[in-house]
């Protein structure tokens, strides 16, 4: 129960940050987002406080979820204080903008991921409002590169999930039927190639996305910081999580086809 409550009170402060730490929010924004993070509170809590498992993949198998949630805390919380730094300047604001400005310029190339979020700034938006974008992607996308270098390693290095115990598959994947049908390896081994491909086209396919979307008036407005900070956050987010859940699984699809290797020897040496 303590552990659920301390995760609960964790994934609610990072859904309010941004409402509460900027200035100018409204009463009725913030009370929405209060609304949104107690549903998101509550939804963690029961799940991290039951038996069984319903929909958080890979609970019992750390550190996966905590890489990602560490990861997308620190993009929602420095995005915050760098979006914070245009209106209330302090010294921390103004050094974590210089690094996100090189940050930014360094993966503002041609093609990059990077690039076509800049490119999604409306025509109406100054340079400075350009600047905004590109250092938000930048840092944005530079901690989830890192969050998938740190997991990479942790189950290359540290033989990641059983440096824990024995791995259950079913608490861990509860949205897995291994009974769907088909060979659950094989199985394993698609989907982990589907996550893995998605993972890599996403972040191009957003931009591309939301660029079309501008065109019937649909597309968030990056020029506000809120919005801006969301959108970045999903956008660097979502796609690496994916990479993460392939690598996972592809793991998994490893431990079991070595399992069934093992298996399969020690029965032919007893028919020997």
């Amino acid at each position: 129960m303590f552990g659920a409550s301390v995760r609960a009170i964790l994934v609610a402060s990072v859904f309010a940050m941004p409402a509460i730490m900027l200035p100018g929010t409204s009463a009725d924004a913030i009370q929405m987002v209060v609304l949104l993070s107690m549903i998101a509170a509550l939804l963690v809590f029961v799940e991290y406080s039951s038996e069984y498992p319903s929909l958080i993949e890979f609970r019992d198998a750390p550190p996966f979820n905590r890489i990602r949630f560490v990861a997308f805390f620190s993009t929602v919380l420095l995005l915050t204080l760098i979006a914070r730094g245009a209106t209330v300047p302090t010294s921390t604001n103004g050094m974590l903008h210089n690094l996100g400005h090189l940050i930014g310029n360094a993966m503002d190339f041609p093609f990059s991921p990077v690039r076509l979020m800049v490119l999604l700034a409306p025509d109406t938006a100054s340079l400075a409002e350009i600047d905004q974008i590109r250092i938000h992607a930048g840092f944005a996308y530079l901690i989830s590169l890192a969050m998938l270098l740190i997991f990479v390693t942790l189950v290359r290095v540290m033989d990641w999930p059983l440096g824990h115990g024995a791995f259950n598959f079913w608490i861990n994947l509860p949205l897995f039927d291994p009974t769907a049908g088909g060979d659950v390896l094989r199985r394993l081994k698609r989907d982990s190639h589907v996550n893995v491909a998605l993972g890599f086209l996403l972040p191009f396919l957003i931009p591309a996305i939301l660029k079309v979307a501008s065109v019937y008036a649909i597309s968030p407005t990056l020029t506000d910081p809120q919005t801006l900070i969301w959108t970045m956050s999903a956008w660097a987010f979502l796609p690496v999580s994916l990479i993460m859940r392939g690598v996972a699984l592809m793991r998994i699809a490893d431990l079991i086809e070595e399992k069934r290797r093992r298996a399969y020897a020690q029965a032919e040496l007893q028919v020997v």
